[in-house]
């Protein structure tokens, strides 16, 4: 849950806890999570010497546009004005005045009660977290040496302060109090969880420990912001590092124009000599280029890339970090009482214990691989019957052959559906359409509104009424200085404790065609553009009393959920035929080419699954291991080629979506919960068929919706809203016919 407390720690140090997207499982290029840090200095609100030397007069806390007010919509942040240098002591300042604010509450004669100490919790560092949620999308988006500096600098402060509130003695008293009192106090129910809340997580955090196991926390958090800071700018810099040269453009025989005139300009850019190409990497294993390359050995020298990143033993190798990492993580747990960090993470999630996720990625795991089995032995044929001289199929081959049994098997390829998919129309003509039949709101865009980048644009929201709701600034092309993935990110939030209109960002990683040229969509960037809707949907329509429980501030296993439900609409027949056009014709999209996209999302399941549920186990096992059982640098690639042996995921055509060194959810805020996709998955699947048996595209249905799930937040139990919503249970049978998952040798159904 976005806690104010937590987002402090998340939001700084490397990425705010946003509601990251990811197609569980997959797009080609799967979003990576926000990653947190936990880091620490003397009190949490000095600066240090070079911090004094980085800041000038004109940096000035009177004059810099992060600690002033300014005349756009709804507080949205003054990006036109903002200067990367304006970060660091606009930090300063702002935690100088959280800590003043936390220790008046802190040090109060006055008894305490819900409105001097939990409200006025709720009301303290706003300013804090505004600054965060800036400083986390423009590290995350247009990134720069003295962004990552801040980042690296700013990373031990804040645990520092975070530790300082979470282990200050007094307030935590104080919190007690309230909360033994609690059933005395007639408190509304919002109110009442929100005591409970933060009694927990002052627990949760170290409240209770020994003035000396105190200290040791401090120090295990300081080193941990280190480390997850080092281990997500290493991941940058590996991405980049890692991108693969090529000599000739026959080397890229296959790619379509356009992507072999857009190697070559990266290669210019990169100051190579004339004639030469470059093959970027995006955050998976999976590389999308691959599926179109006809040459074997460039498929290879891609793929290798890409799972060597972060273990190649250079400056970015990241597996001393993780090995660090994953025992310090170990040893704070058992310092705080539990067994192992995923008994921690978990118990404050949804699915609340290793048991249940270990079960539940326990009866998923062997159908996946039997599927994926299956499907490569149907690409392994056509390797045989089409090649001169037949070869065993690698990872490197399966998306190039499988994209041939798709053409055999539904007779489309992806260059054919594409024209139908242009980038704005699916946009304003699908996401937008969709949203107004469901909810009757209405999006304008706002060119006048300043935002982080040239590419990005903002977009201000509506009621049925006319009433202005917020904005959306949505930025949807790669660039070297974007971490890769899709998300949404919160900048302001609404509450009616604090008032105020959210405002939201929402991220794509789509390639920017050549100038002059039409975005066009694959069908999977097309579905990444509703699931992050349906996150801006959860931000949007929060109706809570308190900041604490506003917006995606739900747990992280629940969080997917609503963004995976709004994918539905992608396909949904009356929003394809509004938004499905060519964007040359306007024709729409033929039926028997649109029936075949349909029929063909079940394609190639088997894979997708069992490379998700591979990276979702390794996360597990490394985070149930006990202090005395971590590996060590050197053992880390080993170890993981010993779970996904242990669970027969070794299958090698099929790696995991993330191998370790490249991991940012695992060693970032998805921490023991990246099995959180597939979790949320059978709720979404659940819900769609709720959803098509009362109403479907409608406003009743898009009302019954926001009033149970998206206007909510995280106000009650995850699971209490979802009984709210669907009056039932959720069942695994639904995702598993939905993904067209065979179970011995027989449909599901």
């Amino acid at each position: 849950m976005n806690k104010p407390l937590n987002l402090l720690t998340l939001a700084v140090a490397a990425s705010l806890l946003m509601a990251c997207s990811e197609q569980a499982p997959p797009p080609p290029e799967a979003p990576e999570a926000p990653e947190s840090a936990e880091a620490e200095a003397p009190e949490g609100t000095e600066s240090d010497a070079s911090s004094d030397e980085a800041s000038s007069e004109s940096e000035s806390t009177g004059d810099n546009p992060l600690l002033t007010e300014n005349d756009l919509p709804y507080g949205m942040p003054p990006f036109d004005k903002i200067e990367s240098d304006h970060f660091l002591p606009a930090f300063e300042a702002a935690m100088e005045e959280h800590m003043a604010e936390v220790e008046e509450i802190a040090s109060s004669d006055e008894e305490p009660t819900f409105e001097n100490t939990i409200l006025a919790m709720e009301r303290a560092g706003r300013k804090l977290q505004y600054i965060g949620r800036v400083f986390s999308n423009m590290t995350s988006t247009v990134t720069d040496d003295t962004l990552q500096e801040t980042q690296r600098k700013m990373a031990p402060k804040f645990s520092a302060h975070s530790d300082a509130i979470n282990l200050n003695p007094d307030l935590f008293a104080r919190i007690e109090a309230v909360y033994d009192q609690r059933d005395e106090l007639d408190l509304s129910p919002e109110g009442l969880r929100l005591v409970e809340e933060y009694h927990k997580d002052f627990v949760r955090a170290g409240a209770q420990l020994s003035d000396e196991e105190k200290e040791e926390l401090k120090k295990m958090n300081s080193e941990l912001a280190e480390l997850t800071t080092q281990f997500s700018q290493n991941v940058l810099k590996e991405v980049n590092d890692s991108a693969v040269v090529f000599d000739s453009r026959e080397a890229l025989e296959g790619l379509s124009d356009a992507r072999i005139e857009a190697a070559a300009d990266e290669a210019a850019d990169r100051d190579l000599e004339e004639g030469k190409y470059v093959i970027t990497l995006v955050n998976t294993s999976i590389q999308p280029p691959i599926a179109e390359m006809e040459n074997r050995e460039s498929r290879e020298k891609v793929k290798k890339a890409s799972l060597a990143r972060g273990s190649r033993g250079n400056e970015y190798d990241n597996t001393g970090v993780v090995a660090d990492i994953v025992r310090l993580r170990a040893e704070r747990a058992k310092l705080l009482g539990y067994d192992t960090h995923a008994d921690y993470i978990l118990e404050d999630r949804t699915a609340q214990t290793v048991e249940a996720v270990n079960g539940m990625l326990g009866e998923l795991a062997p159908i996946a691989v039997a599927n994926a089995r299956m499907e490569g032995e149907d690409i392994q044929e056509v390797i045989n019957e089409t090649e001169d001289e037949p070869f065993e199929l690698k990872s490197w081959d399966w998306f190039h052959y499988a994209e041939q049994v798709r053409q055999e098997r539904y007779a489309f390829d992806e260059d054919q559906i594409k024209p139908y998919f242009e980038m704005n129309t699916v946009l304003e003509d699908g996401v937008f359409f969709s949203a107004e039949k469901l909810f009757g709101i209405t999006f304008e865009k706002r060119p006048d509104l300043p935002t982080q980048h040239e590419d990005a644009t903002a977009w201000e929201a509506f009621e049925e009424d006319g009433t202005s709701m917020g904005i959306v600034i949505m930025d949807f092309y790669a660039r070297g200085t974007k971490r890769g993935g899709a998300w949404m990110n919160s900048y302001r939030l609404n509450s009616e404790l604090l008032g105020g209109h959210p405002v939201l960002g929402m991220h794509l990683n789509v390639p920017k065609p050549p100038e002059g040229e039409p975005t066009l969509l694959t069908w999977d960037e097309t579905t990444t553009m509703f699931h992050e809707f349906g996150h801006v949907v959860h931000g949007l329509f929060s109706d809570v009393e308190y900041p604490t429980f506003a917006g995606t501030s739900v747990p992280r296993d629940f969080v997917e959920y609503p963004s995976q439900v709004y994918e539905i609409w992608a396909a949904w027949p009356e929003v394809l035929a509004n938004y499905a056009k060519h964007h040359e014709t306007g024709e729409q999209i033929p039926q028997e080419l649109l029936d075949k996209v349909i029929e063909a999302q079940k394609f190639n399941e088997g894979f997708a699954t069992t490379e998700y549920l591979a990276a979702a186990i390794i996360d597990q096992a490394f985070h149930q291991l006990g202090p005395d059982e971590t590996p060590a640098a050197e053992e880390v690639m080993d170890f993981e080629a010993s779970v996904l042996e242990e669970h027969d995921l070794d299958y090698e055509p099929v790696p995991p979506r993330y191998r370790t060194p490249y991991f940012s959810h695992s060693m970032g805020g998805y921490d023991a919960g990246y099995y959180s996709y597939i979790w949320s998955e059978v709720l979404d699947a659940d819900s769609a068929l709720w959803i098509k048996e009362n109403g479907g595209l409608d406003r009743e249905t898009g009302q019954h919706y926001r009033d149970t799930i998206l206007s909510k937040g995280g106000s009650k139990a995850a699971m209490d809203l979802y009984l709210d919503f669907a009056g039932r249970e959720p069942s695994i049978e639904p995702l598993l016919e939905r993904r067209g998952l065979v179970i011995d040798g027989e449909d599901e159904e």
